[in-house]
């Protein structure tokens, strides 16, 4: 039971990765470089889809969404921990706490729900090539963007309001390096069964339904281009969808373990591990495997940097 006359906690203290001052200055290094890379292959990204014409295609559309997602989602996060890791105070205000877990879902349930437009888009790519452009217009991109938005800014309140309406006066500790429900959950003074059910619910809607729809919707590519005779067909198929599935699959896997896992006490000390997948690792992945792997960023980038030109 607990004691209601404890006074409410006005902040929490982040924990954060085991504190050890030989090993601080190597942590902060390897995630500021992450961090760097992070910034500037995703700027780098968005401008030359933005600069190129040949690059003005909804497949190209979403990417840039994507990577504008990634520079917003990190930056939620990572510069607080680089911080964290050179300064004694981690503290972090109950106001600051609720915003940042708030604005991390946003980013994280619209970048989840865009993942499953951006397969719906190598779909009608691949099996309706005629159809394509008509179909996936301009103001037809914008909106599905505003459909995953609108998934984000619901799926995020549904996560902050049932997290942060519990009292929390017992321990102000997190384990973790930022304000992440499940990590948040752990330290409320009050029975959490309602949380569980609802964080449970609110999963299966924002990371269990995206996949599965990337799963349906890749099966339905994989049959149609078993059809092509083409071997050339089959090679730039699979080699488009193998990039955009190990990516989504970074993502959400440990998002399912993180979220949809009720009153998990055995995931305190790797869930922060997990969290570097979807919060560092994916964004860092992205632009790499969505430019290195494509001759038309390739050729983009050598004629931003004058080192080429683009055929007519």
């Amino acid at each position: 039971m607990w004691d209601v006359n404890q006074s409410a906690v006005t902040e929490f203290i982040l924990l954060g990765f085991a504190p050890n001052a030989r090993t601080n200055p190597l942590l902060f290094t390897f995630f500021l470089v992450f961090y760097l890379l992070i910034l500037v292959s995703n700027s780098l990204l968005v401008s030359l889809i933005h600069q190129d014409s040949r690059l003005h295609t909804p497949m190209y559309f979403f990417i840039s969404v994507l990577s504008m997602l990634d520079v917003c989602y990190t930056t939620t996060t990572v510069p607080q921990m680089l911080v964290h890791l050179l300064s004694k105070k981690r503290a972090i205000s109950f106001a600051r706490c609720a915003a940042q877990m708030y604005i991390f879902l946003l980013f994280g349930v619209t970048e989840s729900w865009l993942f499953s437009i951006m397969s719906v888009d190598r779909y009608m790519a691949i099996c309706q090539p005629l159809r394509y452009k008509s179909i996936m217009s301009h103001w037809v991109c914008l909106a599905l963007v505003g459909i995953c938005v609108a998934y984000g800014v619901v799926g995020g309140l549904c996560y902050t309001f049932f997290a942060m309406r519990l009292p929390y006066c017992g321990p102000n500790e997190i384990d973790h390096y930022f304000c992440e429900v499940p990590a948040v959950l752990k330290l409320a003074c009050a029975d959490t069964s309602l949380n569980d059910l609802v964080d449970f619910i609110t999963g299966f809607n924002v990371i269990v339904v995206p996949l599965s729809l990337v799963i349906l919707v890749y099966a339905n590519i994989f049959v149609a281009v078993m059809k092509i005779r083409s071997a050339q067909g089959w090679i730039k198929a699979f080699s488009t969808c193998a990039s955009h599935i190990t990516v989504v699959t970074m993502f959400a896997i440990p998002c399912i373990i993180m979220y949809m896992s009720p009153g998990s006490d055995s995931l305190s000390n790797s869930g922060k591990k997990m969290a570097l997948f979807y919060n560092i690792a994916t964004a860092f992945l992205n632009p790499v495997i969505y430019s290195l792997r494509n001759k038309d960023v390739k050729k983009a980038f050598l004629k931003l940097m004058g080192w080429g030109r683009a055929p007519e």
